[in-house]
C-alpha cells in the first residue's frame, strides 16, 4: 500500500515530488525516460492515456471498478494529496471547506494563468509584469497563501504550486529582470533554500 510518482527530469512532477518531499510523505519515485519516449509507452498508458507526466498510482483508495486510483494532471494530483495525506486543512468544517476552496483556486492560477504567462512568449511579454507585480503585493506580507482567520501555516499545498513556478524563472528565463519585484525575487531564494526542493531539483 503506498503511493507512486511517475515523472521526468524537470517536469511539472517536481510539483506534486516536492510536496512530497516537504510533507514527509511515503512515496515511490519512478522517473521516466521522457527523450526516448517511455511516457507513451504502455505501462505508462495504462495510468495516463494521454500519456503526460506526472501520473499518481494511490494504492490507500481505490476507483471505480476496484482499482488503485490514478491520477493524472499536477494539480490534481496535488489536492488529491493536500486533501488525503498532507494534512494542510484544518479547523472547522466551514473553515475546511474555504482553505480547500483557497487551495484549488491558487493550484489552478498557477498552472493555467501563471503557467501559460511564464511559458508562452505573447502571453509573458503582456501578462508577466502584470501578474509579478500583483504576486509582488501579495507576498510582502511573508505569509502563506493560504493564511487566513483560521491561522498563517508556514507552508502548504497553494505555496508549493505558485512557487513552484516561480522558482522556475532563474532556470529557464535567467534573462529576464526582477528587480523590481524584491518579494518575488526573496520568494524565490527561500524556496531555493528549502532541503526539499533542493533534493527534488537535484541541487543538494
Amino acid at each position: 500500500m503506498g503511493l507512486t510518482l511517475y515523472g521526468g527530469a524537470r517536469s511539472r512532477a517536481s510539483m506534486p515530488r516536492w510536496y512530497l518531499e516537504e510533507k514527509g510523505i511515503p512515496y515511490q519515485w519512478i522517473q521516466l525516460d521522457l527523450e526516448a519516449g517511455e511516457h507513451r509507452q504502455p505501462p505508462f498508458t495504462a495510468i495516463n492515456p494521454f500519456a503526460k507526466v506526472p501520473a499518481l498510482v494511490d494504492d490507500s483508495l481505490r476507483a471505480p471498478g476496484g482499482k488503485p486510483l490514478q491520477l493524472f494532471e499536477s494539480g490534481a494530483i496535488l489536492l488529491h494529496l493536500a486533501d488525503h495525506h498532507g494534512q494542510d486543512f484544518n479547523g472547522t468544517a466551514a473553515e475546511v471547506a474555504a482553505q480547500r476552496a483557497l487551495a484549488a483556486q491558487w493550484i489552478l492560477f498557477a498552472n493555467a494563468t501563471l503557467a501559460v504567462a511564464l511559458f508562452v512568449p505573447s502571453n509573458r511579454e503582456r501578462e508577466f509584469p502584470r501578474l509579478m507585480t500583483v504576486l509582488d503585493g501579495l507576498l510582502a506580507e511573508e505569509h502563506s497563501l493560504l493564511a487566513g482567520p483560521w491561522g498563517n501555516p508556514t507552508w502548504t499545498v497553494a505555496d508549493c504550486a505558485v512557487n513552484a513556478y516561480l522558482a522556475y524563472l532563474p532556470i529557464f528565463f535567467p534573462q529576464v529582470d526582477l528587480s523590481a519585484y524584491p518579494n518575488v525575487q526573496a520568494t524565490i531564494a527561500a524556496t531555493q533554500a528549502r532541503p526539499a526542493y533542493r533534493r527534488v531539483m537535484g541541487l543538494a
